[in-house]
């Protein structure tokens, strides 16, 4: 097979994690968990059967069956062993065994490799993992990574609907990309929920400090996401559009109605994003416009201290001939006019709601 890659790459995202200790069996992934999750055999008029993966090449038929294998966490020697038996190329295996930061398509002769960033969101927090999806004639292989959910459902649901089944791999695999969809829509439910109720304590009683590194906490989360998930909308505008060997023509229109559902929810992270950035710049707002109330509540109070200051500093000067000193009313009249002077600096400030 030809090892020349045509990838389109996103910019890094902070996805993925790299596979566990290796374990005793290569059948086995991180923490001794089984890495062949499923090895299925659809046959046209029959039951799925499972097959062992070492029997995976006598059964390849592109015309009547359809082998489905899906991994976790797999130890390299299972790549290895599974790329024999399905006819990859070293560079294809190594890519494989690869632990990826970023969506990708790449196009081999003979099959086609799309790696997706998984996103899972637990206590408004994110987690990233990847599923790489390798399109083969009469073959499909996934490959999970630090991915807690699995495709058990969707498989449960050809299963079901043999017709879908028929379509081929890459029929499959448009379904695949179509249930990480769904995950990114649960996922940013999650997150838009989160939002609302920072946007409603912020209306309620206003930002803390706390407050404020959650909104930034939040904001850097939805732009991890978003890094993470945008370039898939580009990749499967491409196998919609771009001729494939491996992409049957009738296929190509269910690529596109994945990249245009994940773009929705791209479009909707957006906007959370703007959201927040609106409330954290109405929170610092509101802060100024208290300090500057503050501010002139201080320099009112200020203003009407002056005058009495003013006069008693004057009388305090102690100079032998001072007006009024000797006369009996001085300091009932000195008294009123500084009370009447503070009495109308206070209307006035009052008046321009200073105070």
């Amino acid at each position: 097979m030809s090892s020349d890659p045509a990838a389109i790459e996103a910019s890094p995202t902070e996805a993925g994690a790299s596979p566990g200790p290796r374990p005793d069996s290569p059948a086995a992934g991180a923490q001794g968990e089984p890495s062949v999750v499923a090895s299925m055999l659809y046959r046209k008029g029959h039951k799925p059967q499972e097959i062992p993966v070492n029997q995976i090449a006598r059964h390849i038929d592109p015309g009547h069956n359809l082998i489905w294998v899906g991994l976790k966490s797999p130890e390299p020697a299972l790549i290895e062993q599974i790329g024999a038996q399905l006819g990859f190329s070293s560079k294809t295996i190594e890519e494989i065994n690869e632990t990826h930061r970023r969506p990708k398509v790449m196009e081999y002769t003979g099959l086609t490799q799309v790696v997706a960033i998984t996103v899972e969101v637990d206590t408004m927090r994110p987690t990233f993992g990847e599923t790489q999806i390798i399109i083969g004639k009469g073959f499909l292989l996934t490959v999970r990574r630090s991915a807690q959910a699995s495709h058990t459902k969707l498989r449960e649901l050809l299963e079901n609907s043999p017709e879908m089944l028929d379509r081929g791999s890459d029929y499959v695999a448009s379904m695949l990309l179509d249930l990480l969809a769904d995950r990114y829509v649960a996922a940013s439910a999650k997150i838009e929920a989160g939002v609302e109720a920072v946007e409603k304590k912020f209306l309620l009683r206003g930002f803390q400090d706390s407050d404020v590194r959650r909104v930034y906490q939040y904001r850097r989360d939805l732009l991890r996401i978003h890094v993470a998930i945008s370039p898939l909308v580009e990749i499967c505008r491409r196998l919609s559009r771009v001729e494939s060997n491996n992409i049957d023509q009738n296929c190509r229109g269910y690529f596109g109605e994945v990249a245009d559902r994940v773009q929705r929810v791209d479009e909707l992270l957006s906007s959370l994003r703007e959201a927040l950035a609106f409330a954290f710049e109405a929170s610092i707002m509101i802060g100024q416009s208290q300090q500057t109330d503050i501010t002139k509540k201080l320099a009112s109070w200020a203003a009407i201290l002056a005058v009495p200051t003013a006069v008693a500093g004057v009388y305090g000067m102690n100079f032998k001939d001072m007006p009024e000193l000797s006369w009996t009313f001085g300091y009932p009249l000195i008294m009123g006019l500084t009370a009447a002077a503070c009495a109308i600096l206070y209307w006035r400030f009052r008046k321009n709601r200073w105070l």
